[in-house]
């Protein structure tokens, strides 16, 4: 007797059979790790590309003036970007004279890595959130009585942050926004298409957002590409559902009226394990058959057995589970077909492709002359169907 399947004797990972897409263009990597590691299909298409401005006037301008006249309060928004700041600042010589600068003022950080950051450059912030929002950094702001005339400088990390600025001139602070990085469209936009592609023909399950500026990348290229319409009424459908590493990254969908959604805590493991809740709890779980079938994006888990199923078998499935124990004729399961056509005999071949691929043909019953249906057990009902 051969040994059992490993599928057999270990439970399924949360997120196989399941396609993630990966818009982020920083630590994009180790977001594809973490998905990869739960048993994601991972698909990267960076949205946009991180430019540092090492030799931008409007980060040397801005440099100058606070080294010039110091400000008040320093607030470090992101790690990477006040590290890039300092770096810059070496490399033209005012580095030292910067850190003195900001070290004579009171620094805030937004968050852990913002704070490391400050440290790394031999600074010490003075508060940092436990939220690691921007929004509580701009309160604590908004609530000082001297903001009137404050020299504030605020470190930008590509994103133009307008409503924190805006809220602190109107509020009588004297404003310098430190630009470090500049966000632009990727070099390569063939993987950000084929994305697009995918998330239109249905083949993504999920798409992953770590910054605003990726959710208003990936929308830029759709709108180039003349499928802004389109995007929008997959994502408000749930396939593939929109997982945000926090709320100001999910602002330009919920705008949208798009239903993103993210975890308590803003960090991309976080973000991780909620989609890996998320997802599972999203698929049809039928008992058909005398066999439990969850079907998932891009495979099926039968009996605690995950068996990969080909797109065109997937798409007949995914119709039928639609609609638990009714019958649908040739003519109706047709249309779902990734290629369409008019062949009715194109159902049939992906009806037999798809008992072969779940190895449990009664899971599918032909009923004679009428189509097919899910053989529901007795008295059973769909927990999921969608």
């Amino acid at each position: 007797m051969p040994p059992p399947s490993p599928s057999r004797t270990r439970p399924v990972p949360p997120l196989a059979g399941f396609t993630v897409a990966v818009t982020a263009a920083r630590r994009a990597e180790e977001l594809g790790t973490l998905l990869e590691r739960r048993g994601a299909d991972v698909v990267h298409a960076p949205a946009l590309r991180l430019v540092p401005l090492a030799d931008d006037e409007e980060l040397r301008a801005a440099t100058a003036q606070l080294v010039a006249r110091p400000p008040r309060v320093t607030v470090a928004t992101t790690g990477i970007g006040f590290r890039g700041w300092m770096e810059a600042a070496d490399g033209w010589g005012t580095g030292e004279a910067l850190r003195g600068a900001l070290a004579a003022g009171e620094l805030l950080a937004r968050g852990p890595k913002a704070c490391g950051a400050l440290r790394a450059a031999g600074l010490r912030e003075a508060w940092s959130p436990a939220s690691e929002s921007s929004t509580e950094v701009l309160e604590r702001l908004l609530a000082r009585d001297d903001l009137p005339g404050l020299r504030v400088a605020v470190q930008l990390h590509g994103e133009p942050l307008r409503d924190f600025l805006d809220a602190l001139r109107a509020a009588g602070a004297d404003v310098v926004p430190v630009p470090v990085y500049r966000w632009t469209g990727p070099l390569d936009p063939g993987p950000l298409d084929r994305l697009l592609d995918a998330i239109e023909a249905g083949g993504v399950d999920a798409v992953t957002f770590t910054s605003a500026l990726a959710a208003a990348g990936l929308y830029a290229r759709a709108e180039e590409r003349g499928g802004g319409d389109a995007l929008t009424r997959a994502l408000r459908g749930g396939r593939p559902q929109a997982a945000c590493v926090g709320p100001v990254t999910a602002a330009p969908l919920l705008a949208r009226d798009i239903p993103a959604y993210w975890p308590d805590r803003f960090r991309t493991g976080a973000l991780v394990r909620k989609l890996a809740e998320r997802l599972p709890a999203t698929a049809p779980r039928l008992p058909a058959a005398g066999h439990l079938v969850e079907v998932r994006g891009s495979a099926v888990v039968l009996d605690g057995v995950l068996r990969p199923v080909s797109p065109g078998p997937m798409a007949l499935l995914r119709a039928l589970t639609r609609h638990p124990g009714q019958v649908m004729s040739c003519a109706d399961l047709l249309p779902h077909l990734p290629q369409g056509g008019s062949d009715e005999h194109a159902v049939e071949t992906a009806i037999a492709r798809l008992r072969t691929q779940l190895g449990a043909p009664a899971v599918v019953q032909t009923v004679t002359k009428r189509g097919y249906r899910l053989a529901l057990d007795p008295g059973a009902g769909c927990e999921a169907a969608r």
